[in-house]
């Protein structure tokens, strides 16, 4: 029999947290977190990571485990969320991935293979490019080969396109159609896969509050802690939303309310870019927010999983 997994995906701020840990409380499930930010120490505020008093004595892991130089990437994310998986399973309990890197979430439910060519020397070559003639440039090369794909990722995600243009140049084959073959794959786990949406202009306005309260909690400081402790502006976790951002405004050339306006516009486009994701790579349920509570929208999850034989 398949072991039972369960995924809460979505765009940022649109209640994945929250519902995932009243989920939990209720079928005896531990989280693991699906994003790429929130496995960073001393990144808290603009990760908005789950407080412990949050948690409400839930296991969460993949949250805090790293420092920002640490290398992280969907590999790594793999090996060790399957690993934390099979403690999991060996509890009685039920693994919960949430989060919004659908990549790193796909690769996981899906078993995708991504071996790492570490003797390619091309991952350094392309970085090389971006360092020179800048991201844009990096990401007008993917263009090129994966239009579509180039359409889902920012151009400042170097990590995420130089991975691109590598596999194309390794396999000869564009990550778009890689992603759409992965997802006809059979999932090797009994698997209930959650979409959270939400109304746009809804999911904006509770994008450009959280900008806010993220302020107030102290995110300027946090990323100013960062830096005066040796962490370089040019680090894949210091690239993340919510830090790059305020890099113009320590330096003079821009205001503190044009870097928190950025934080804000930069947001919104990302969970647009998130839900094209899941839309185009995704077969799962999809839940809207938008007028529904967390208590309906637990309701219809129970329901699922009941179908599914999880619980």
């Amino acid at each position: 029999m398949k072991k039972p997994l369960i995924v809460i995906a979505g765009p940022t701020a649109c209640g994945k947290t929250d519902l995932s840990i009243e989920l939990a409380k209720k079928i005896g499930g531990e989280i693991i977190s699906g994003d790429s930010m929130q496995v960073y120490k001393f990144m808290d505020i603009g990760t908005a990571k789950p407080t412990k008093e949050e948690m409400c004595g839930i296991p969460h892991f993949l949250i805090d485990e790293l420092y920002p130089d640490e290398e992280y990437n969907v590999m790594v994310f793999q090996k060790k969320a399957r690993e934390y998986m099979d403690g999991i399973y060996g509890r009685g309990d039920i693994p919960i991935v949430v989060g919004g890197t659908g990549f790193y979430i796909n690769a996981l439910v899906y078993d995708n293979d991504f071996t790492e060519e570490k003797e390619s020397g091309i991952r350094e070559e392309l970085y090389r490019v971006a360092e020179k003639e800048g991201p844009e440039k990096l990401h007008s090369m993917l263009a090129e080969v994966d239009p579509e794909y180039a359409g889902q990722i920012h151009f400042n995600n170097v990590k995420r396109v130089a991975r691109a243009l590598e596999y194309y140049r390794l396999t000869g084959e564009k990550m778009s159609e890689h992603n759409k073959n992965a997802r006809q794959k059979e999932s090797p786990y009994n698997l209930a896969f959650f979409v959270l949406n939400m109304d746009r202009a809804k999911l904006y306005e509770r994008i450009d509050l959280r900008v806010d309260i993220m302020m107030e909690n102290g995110l300027e400081s946090e990323v100013r802690n960062l830096l005066n402790m040796g962490y370089s502006p040019q680090l894949v976790s210091m690239q993340g939303l919510g830090y790059k951002e305020f890099m113009p405004y320590f330096k003079g050339e821009i205001s503190l309310e044009k870097a928190v306006d950025d934080i804000k516009k930069y947001t919104r486009h990302f969970a647009k870019r998130q839900l094209t994701w899941f839309r185009r790579q995704t077969e799962g349920t999809w839940i809207d927010m938008t007028d529904n509570s967390a208590e309906n929208a637990l309701a219809a999850i129970m329901n699922e999983l009941k179908e599914k034989n999880i619980i």
